[in-house]
């Protein structure tokens, strides 16, 4: 009897979400929040269109996060992911301009060529960002906060401000398209795609486990012979990949392109990886938690809208209340937990 309670798959994932006091937090609020609508907004929120609209939107901050996120383990922080992403969706926007024929289709290249340059885009990016990093030294978040702001400063001066757009349809519909019976929308699949690429790396192999490492001490990981700048400079053309592949994406959900595209993701994507229980100061983090994070923001996002009284500019209110909440939260949680090591330890030597 004991050993079927041990093996009980139900009990076993109850008792791991309780343990992890970041994914316990996120499960709590969003079983209240998801009754709160169940109880006040039950038919204009609980529908599958609704569900399947939320799906294909948040991919675009959530791949931003999962970027940010791996960014975040080594200590480290990108505040260059909406510039990145909105250069390569300019870029691409071009080339379907220039690809779209006289009939307003595409050539069947064209698409995967489309991805395959932007997350090359992206990735040159990302690299750029490693390199001022390693190289000259600079701190991460003045570094990508001033690439940031280099990169939509030459989104402005290709586009002058302008949307690009009137390129073919047909890359658009691809990626709004929805699969399996017309159920899941492909924007969801590209990321689960990502998460599930970005959960191997750091979970299953050496190059994870030195990522966590740099974050938890920088100077051990130094000692112990990682070569730390190789290690941020892939860590940062991650991201860049990552950055630009949410791009993609608002390309397709926009069919444009424009310089000033997702302006709130930056604080979107931070609150997210703090939320998810990701630590600011590196070496701590799953993605199990971002992920949860990016659902709950989401349903938090989807269900203010739901409320015609609510304006959408409070939604920037909650935003940042619920960041300072997630860090006071998050700093007496740690404390607790270094107390009661420090008891511990005290107890037993």
């Amino acid at each position: 009897m004991m050993d079927k309670v041990k093996t009980n798959p139900l009990k076993n994932g109850i008792a791991a979400v309780r343990k992890d006091q970041h994914i316990f937090r996120l499960v709590l609020m969003l079983i209240a929040w998801m009754l709160f609508l169940a109880i006040t907004r039950f038919g204009r929120f609980y529908s599958l269109l609704n569900f399947q609209t939320m799906a294909a939107q948040f991919p675009e901050f959530g791949i931003m996060a999962l970027g940010v996120m791996v960014a975040m383990i080594t200590g480290g922080i990108d505040l260059s992911m909406v510039g990145m992403a909105n250069l390569t969706s300019i870029l691409m926007a071009y080339l379907l301009l220039a690809l779209t024929g006289d009939d307003g289709g595409l050539p069947a290249y064209a698409i995967p060529l489309v991805f395959v340059l932007g997350l090359g885009i992206g990735a040159g990016l990302g690299l750029f960002n490693g390199v001022l990093v390693t190289k000259f030294h600079i701190p991460p978040i003045l570094a990508t906060l001033g690439s940031g702001e280099f990169f939509i400063g030459i989104c402005m001066a290709i586009t002058g401000g302008a949307a690009v757009s009137r390129f073919s349809r047909t890359y658009a519909r691809t990626i709004n398209n929805r699969i399996l019976g017309d159920m899941i929308p492909v924007q969801l699949l590209i990321f689960i795609i990502v998460a599930v690429v970005i959960w191997f790396f750091l979970t299953k192999t050496v190059f994870g486990t030195k990522l966590y490492m740099l974050g938890t001490s920088p100077k051990a990981a130094r000692f112990s012979g990682l070569n730390t700048n190789k290690l941020l400079l892939k860590t940062y053309l991650t991201s860049g990949m990552c950055a630009g592949l949410a791009g993609l994406v608002m390309m397709a959900n926009y069919n444009s392109a424009r310089a000033d595209y997702g302006g709130v993701y930056t604080l979107q994507s931070i609150l997210i990886v703090i939320l998810g229980g990701v630590n600011p100061l590196g070496g701590k983090g799953k993605i199990s938690g971002v992920i949860l994070a990016v659902v709950l923001l989401q349903m938090l996002q989807t269900g203010i809208n739901r409320f015609p009284a609510i304006s959408s500019y409070y939604i920037f209110l909650l935003w940042g209340g619920v960041l300072i909440l997630v860090m006071v939260l998050n700093f007496f949680t740690e404390r607790n937990d270094g107390l009661r090591f420090k008891k511990l330890v005290t107890t037993k030597f």
